[in-house]
């Protein structure tokens, strides 16, 4: 049986999913996209006799991240951000807990290893947390939709690289798990979502953007 530790969580007004990732042989976790209430996550981890070890951002909006401050005045942990998303955060409390990343940086939690995967298109420094074949997405990819693209940041045609240069090339056995509660499912199979979801139903980039951004054309 597989020690591995993934936990999803729903907070706040605008549905964010959390989780905590670890490893159940050690109960060592990082927690994903600290937001809206840092005490339930703490709470959370007491009552399931769990030890958080480090915070990881899929992207620097504050829906994502709200919570950290609050987080750091509880934990002296790392907060893994990509390098290109660093510019967002304007912390006043725990700057030197933030440690930057590349895309294929790899951390172990425990001997369960998680591997960021560089994900731009909602944000420029989005990326995505694989962990065996379980893939957290952020808002990078939702259940049948994907992130915005045009508020500060994103970029159409970034995104279209991800999904099509990228997820659609991972494994089809990949489980989903996305930063929202938008769907009638709260993960999904990627194979699924190569036939359900509207934003991997195109092969050029004109026709995503035509869908991702209808506005434009």
């Amino acid at each position: 049986m597989s020690n591995l530790i993934l936990k999803q969580m729903e907070v706040g007004p605008m549905e964010n999913f959390i989780y905590f990732i670890g490893d159940k042989s050690t109960n060592e976790v990082v927690v994903v996209d600290p937001a809206w209430d840092a005490n339930f996550l703490i709470e959370e981890a007491k009552r399931e006799n769990l030890n958080i070890k480090a915070a990881l951002v899929t992207h620097g909006h504050f829906d994502h991240t709200n919570g950290i401050e609050d987080l750091l005045k509880h934990l002296d942990i790392p907060v893994y951000i990509n390098k290109h998303e660093v510019d967002f955060f304007k912390f006043k409390w725990g700057k030197e807990n933030v440690k930057k990343t590349d895309s294929e940086d790899k951390i172990k939690i425990g001997n369960i290893e998680i591997q960021f995967i560089h994900t731009p298109g909602h944000t420029p420094g989005s990326h995505c947390f694989l962990v065996n074949n379980n893939l957290v997405s952020g808002d990078t990819l939702f259940i049948n939709g994907c992130g915005r693209c045009d508020l500060p940041g994103g970029s159409v045609e970034q995104m279209f690289d991800t999904i099509y240069n990228k997820l659609m090339k991972m494994d089809n056995n990949t489980i989903i798990f996305p930063g929202h509660n938008y769907a009638d499912k709260k993960s999904d199979l990627l194979l699924n979502q190569k036939e359900t979801n509207p934003f991997m139903q195109y092969d050029n980039l004109m026709s995503f953007i035509g869908k991702r951004l209808p506005n434009l054309m």
